[in-house]
Protein backbone atom coordinates (compact mmCIF):
# COMPACT_ATOMS: atom_id res chain seq x y z
CA UNK A 1 0.00 0.00 0.00
CA UNK A 2 2.85 2.29 1.31
CA UNK A 3 4.45 1.39 -2.61
CA UNK A 4 1.48 2.61 -4.24
CA UNK A 5 0.88 5.65 -2.15
CA UNK A 6 4.49 6.59 -3.63
CA UNK A 7 3.95 5.69 -6.73
CA UNK A 8 0.88 7.93 -7.15
CA UNK A 9 3.02 11.17 -5.35
CA UNK A 10 5.62 11.02 -7.71
CA UNK A 11 3.31 10.70 -10.94
CA UNK A 12 0.92 13.29 -9.54
CA UNK A 13 4.57 15.89 -9.09
CA UNK A 14 5.35 14.45 -12.35
CA UNK A 15 1.93 15.53 -14.32
CA UNK A 16 2.51 19.44 -11.77
CA UNK A 17 6.00 19.82 -13.06
CA UNK A 18 4.77 19.56 -16.38
CA UNK A 19 1.89 21.87 -16.12
CA UNK A 20 4.44 24.54 -14.53
CA UNK A 21 6.96 23.80 -16.88
CA UNK A 22 5.10 24.78 -19.81
CA UNK A 23 4.71 28.63 -18.37
CA UNK A 24 7.78 29.09 -16.56
CA UNK A 25 10.70 27.69 -18.25
CA UNK A 26 12.65 27.37 -21.44
CA UNK A 27 12.28 24.05 -22.30
CA UNK A 28 15.79 23.71 -23.81
CA UNK A 29 17.24 23.52 -19.50
CA UNK A 30 14.47 20.46 -19.65
CA UNK A 31 16.41 18.41 -21.62
CA UNK A 32 19.29 17.62 -18.82
CA UNK A 33 20.34 14.85 -17.19
CA UNK A 34 17.63 16.08 -14.21
CA UNK A 35 15.23 15.47 -16.00
CA UNK A 36 15.75 11.48 -17.12
CA UNK A 37 15.62 8.33 -15.40
CA UNK A 38 13.53 5.71 -15.80
CA UNK A 39 9.75 5.38 -16.12
CA UNK A 40 9.51 8.78 -18.47
CA UNK A 41 11.48 10.76 -16.37
CA UNK A 42 9.05 10.47 -13.55
CA UNK A 43 12.10 9.30 -11.15
CA UNK A 44 14.48 11.81 -11.71
CA UNK A 45 14.85 14.98 -9.32
CA UNK A 46 14.29 18.11 -11.90
CA UNK A 47 11.06 17.55 -11.36
CA UNK A 48 10.72 18.16 -7.71
CA UNK A 49 12.52 21.03 -8.21
CA UNK A 50 10.31 22.87 -10.35
CA UNK A 51 7.75 21.62 -8.22
CA UNK A 52 9.14 23.65 -5.24
CA UNK A 53 10.56 26.55 -7.54
CA UNK A 54 7.59 27.36 -9.13
CA UNK A 55 5.45 27.44 -5.74
CA UNK A 56 7.88 29.86 -4.69
CA UNK A 57 7.63 32.02 -7.79
CA UNK A 58 4.33 31.96 -7.86
CA UNK A 59 3.27 32.41 -4.61
CA UNK A 60 6.31 34.64 -3.08
CA UNK A 61 7.90 36.13 -6.29
CA UNK A 62 11.13 34.45 -5.53
CA UNK A 63 13.57 34.41 -8.63
CA UNK A 64 10.40 35.42 -10.77
CA UNK A 65 11.52 35.36 -14.76
CA UNK A 66 14.67 33.18 -14.48
CA UNK A 67 14.03 30.85 -17.64
CA UNK A 68 15.49 27.57 -15.20
CA UNK A 69 14.25 26.08 -12.10
CA UNK A 70 16.08 27.48 -8.74
CA UNK A 71 15.92 26.43 -5.48
CA UNK A 72 13.65 29.25 -3.42
CA UNK A 73 16.91 29.21 -0.81
CA UNK A 74 19.01 30.55 -3.27
CA UNK A 75 18.71 34.06 -5.39
CA UNK A 76 19.73 34.74 -9.33
CA UNK A 77 20.10 37.96 -10.11
CA UNK A 78 20.65 38.86 -13.80
CA UNK A 79 20.12 35.43 -14.91
CA UNK A 80 20.59 36.75 -19.39
CA UNK A 81 24.37 36.99 -18.25
CA UNK A 82 24.56 33.32 -16.83
CA UNK A 83 26.04 30.41 -18.75
CA UNK A 84 26.13 27.03 -17.68
CA UNK A 85 25.84 23.50 -19.44
CA UNK A 86 22.44 22.64 -19.12
CA UNK A 87 23.74 19.24 -17.59
CA UNK A 88 24.91 21.57 -14.36
CA UNK A 89 21.68 22.59 -13.40
CA UNK A 90 22.01 21.24 -10.13
CA UNK A 91 24.43 23.78 -9.12
CA UNK A 92 21.41 26.16 -8.67
CA UNK A 93 19.41 24.13 -6.04
CA UNK A 94 21.75 24.39 -3.36
CA UNK A 95 20.91 26.57 -0.12
CA UNK A 96 22.33 29.99 0.10
CA UNK A 97 24.03 30.72 -3.20
CA UNK A 98 24.15 34.24 -4.94
CA UNK A 99 24.38 34.37 -8.32
CA UNK A 100 24.62 38.35 -8.96
CA UNK A 101 25.24 38.99 -12.73
CA UNK A 102 24.61 42.64 -12.90
CA UNK A 103 25.08 45.26 -15.67
CA UNK A 104 27.33 43.58 -18.49
CA UNK A 105 29.29 41.10 -16.44
CA UNK A 106 28.97 37.57 -16.59
CA UNK A 107 29.06 34.34 -14.90
CA UNK A 108 30.58 31.36 -16.68
CA UNK A 109 30.32 28.56 -15.40
CA UNK A 110 32.64 25.42 -17.25
CA UNK A 111 30.72 22.15 -17.36
CA UNK A 112 31.17 19.52 -14.81
CA UNK A 113 31.81 22.13 -12.12
CA UNK A 114 30.17 21.89 -8.73
CA UNK A 115 29.41 25.13 -6.59
CA UNK A 116 28.58 24.10 -2.49
CA UNK A 117 26.24 25.89 -0.21
CA UNK A 118 26.52 29.27 0.67
CA UNK A 119 28.65 30.38 -2.29
CA UNK A 120 28.55 33.72 -3.44
CA UNK A 121 29.36 34.48 -7.24
CA UNK A 122 29.41 38.60 -7.85
CA UNK A 123 29.91 40.40 -10.82
CA UNK A 124 30.04 43.80 -9.14
CA UNK A 125 30.54 45.97 -5.86
CA UNK A 126 28.71 48.60 -4.72
CA UNK A 127 31.05 52.19 -4.81
CA UNK A 128 33.03 52.60 -1.75
CA UNK A 129 32.32 56.61 -2.03
CA UNK A 130 28.64 55.95 -2.44
CA UNK A 131 27.29 52.73 -2.04
CA UNK A 132 24.08 53.42 -3.69
CA UNK A 133 25.64 53.04 -6.45
CA UNK A 134 27.71 50.04 -8.10
CA UNK A 135 31.21 50.13 -9.97
CA UNK A 136 31.70 48.52 -13.11
CA UNK A 137 30.68 45.16 -13.09
CA UNK A 138 33.60 42.48 -14.43
CA UNK A 139 33.19 39.01 -15.80
CA UNK A 140 33.83 35.60 -13.55
CA UNK A 141 34.47 32.78 -15.55
CA UNK A 142 35.06 29.38 -13.99
CA UNK A 143 36.68 26.66 -15.79
CA UNK A 144 35.09 23.11 -16.16
CA UNK A 145 35.38 20.55 -13.69
CA UNK A 146 36.07 23.15 -10.85
CA UNK A 147 34.65 23.00 -7.49
CA UNK A 148 33.83 25.97 -5.26
CA UNK A 149 33.65 25.24 -1.48
CA UNK A 150 31.05 26.05 1.11
CA UNK A 151 30.84 29.47 1.90
CA UNK A 152 32.98 30.81 -0.76
CA UNK A 153 32.91 34.60 -2.12
CA UNK A 154 33.97 34.56 -6.24
CA UNK A 155 34.67 38.28 -6.71
CA UNK A 156 34.16 40.26 -9.67
CA UNK A 157 37.25 39.49 -12.28
CA UNK A 158 37.60 36.28 -11.13
CA UNK A 159 39.35 33.76 -13.43
CA UNK A 160 39.74 29.83 -12.55
CA UNK A 161 41.03 27.40 -14.71
CA UNK A 162 39.96 24.12 -15.14
CA UNK A 163 40.25 21.95 -12.16
CA UNK A 164 40.88 24.59 -9.42
CA UNK A 165 39.37 23.54 -6.18
CA UNK A 166 38.60 26.02 -4.21
CA UNK A 167 38.49 25.82 0.03
CA UNK A 168 35.28 26.35 2.46
CA UNK A 169 34.84 29.74 3.27
CA UNK A 170 37.63 31.75 0.77
CA UNK A 171 37.60 34.31 -0.62
CA UNK A 172 38.69 34.77 -4.23
CA UNK A 173 39.92 38.41 -4.78
CA UNK A 174 42.24 37.06 -7.88
CA UNK A 175 42.43 34.94 -10.92
CA UNK A 176 44.22 31.52 -10.90
CA UNK A 177 43.63 31.07 -14.62
CA UNK A 178 46.12 27.93 -14.89
CA UNK A 179 43.63 25.87 -12.83
CA UNK A 180 44.68 22.32 -11.70
CA UNK A 181 45.27 23.56 -8.17
CA UNK A 182 44.04 24.20 -5.38
CA UNK A 183 43.12 27.09 -3.19
CA UNK A 184 42.00 28.33 -0.02
CA UNK A 185 41.76 31.48 2.43
CA UNK A 186 40.88 35.30 2.41
CA UNK A 187 42.11 35.67 -0.06
CA UNK A 188 42.43 33.06 -1.55
CA UNK A 189 46.18 31.76 -2.04
CA UNK A 190 47.94 29.12 -4.36
CA UNK A 191 47.23 25.87 -1.48
CA UNK A 192 48.54 22.54 -3.84
CA UNK A 193 49.39 22.44 -7.81
CA UNK A 194 47.74 19.18 -9.02
CA UNK A 195 49.50 18.46 -11.99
Amino acid sequence: MRKIKIGIELILKYITANIFALFLYDRKFLTSKHFRSKYFGILAPGWGWICSDAFARLFFGINKGVPFPVSPRSTVAGYANIEFHVDDLNNFQGMGCYFQAFGTGKIKIGKGSLIAPNVGLITTNHNPRNPEFHIDSKDIIIGEKCWIGMNSVILPGVKLGENTTVGAGSVVTKSFEEGQCIIAGNPAKLIKKLY
